[in-house]
């Protein structure tokens, strides 16, 4: 499948759905979702950042990991499917590179606290990563929350940084979550994309993988696929990857308003 790439001039898929940190498209609201949550880093704060499916969130935190204030030690989660004593001993195992046999909260909770102090006294800050965090339940989130009590006379020892999907706002906003709420400090929600912005992403995807010639998608292309997609990156990316499938067998050189509407019907079904 690759090799229709390489003759249309690229070395890899452009528009693969993966979330590949080489791709971070560096627009204004990612850029200030990455400052949300390095900040909340750096300060021991809690910090939520949401929005709907396909709008990158993993790739932010991708793109985040890879790029880590040199002070920073991270502990990451993306199966959240788990309970608390099993969220607690991934944590510990993530900074302390040790496994535990234990299942009492309590003695997991100690090992970690006595870690967290070990890490600070070096002078380095810890941050607990949680994507996919809508499906944290009620209970682990609570769990989570009394995370956020592990401190120093001077600072707290462990940011938490939460990354899910719009349901994590209706969780987070019931009555049963106020003690929580009231400890977030940074809250920013994703949006999809304008029709500007989904104009520079598709160049931006394009640019990143082209070694040659100047393949591409003609303007009404273009504004095409904002309309079918809605301007979410991951609908972007499906359409413009199949539409560029439909480019290479008919041998052309650009993708056109034509095959952008096929591949919008093909790929999620609408009515193009």
């Amino acid at each position: 499948m690759d090799s229709c790439y390489h003759a249309l001039g690229f070395k890899e898929p452009p528009f693969r759905i993966t979330p590949d940190a080489d791709f971070f498209f560096p627009q204004p609201q990612y850029l200030t979702a990455i400052g949300h949550l390095r900040y909340g880093m750096l300060t021991g704060s809690f910090s939520v950042i949401t929005g709907e499916v396909g709008l990158g969130k993993t790739l932010l935190c991708r793109y985040l990991m890879r790029n880590l204030p040199d002070d920073v030690r991270t502990a990451f989660v993306f199966n959240p499917q788990q309970n608390f004593l099993e969220i607690i001993k991934s944590v510990y195992h993530d900074l302390s590179r040790e496994s535990t046999d234990s299942n009492s909260v309590a003695d997991v909770q100690t090992l970690l606290y006595e870690k967290l102090i070990e890490i600070n006294g070096t002078g380095k800050r810890v941050a607990l990563l949680i994507d996919e965090a809508h499906r944290l339940s009620p209970e682990v989130l609570e769990g989570v929350r009394l995370l956020s009590n592990l401190e120093t006379d001077k600072r707290k020892l462990m940011a938490l940084l939460l990354v899910g999907q719009s349901e994590l706002e209706h969780t987070l906003k019931s009555h049963d979550m106020r003690a929580l709420r009231e400890r977030i400090s940074v809250w920013h929600r994703l949006q999809p994309f304008s029709r500007a912005v989904t104009f520079d992403y598709i160049r931006h995807r394009l640019n990143c993988a082209r070694v040659k010639g100047n393949f591409g998608l003609t303007l009404p292309a273009l504004q095409a696929v904002h309309w079918y997609s809605n301007g979410v990156p991951r609908r972007i990316n499906l359409i413009c990857d199949r539409a560029m499938l439909m480019a290479f067998v008919d041998q052309r050189p650009q993708v056109s308003l034509g095959m952008v509407r096929t591949a919008a019907a093909e790929v999620q079904g609408w009515d193009a």
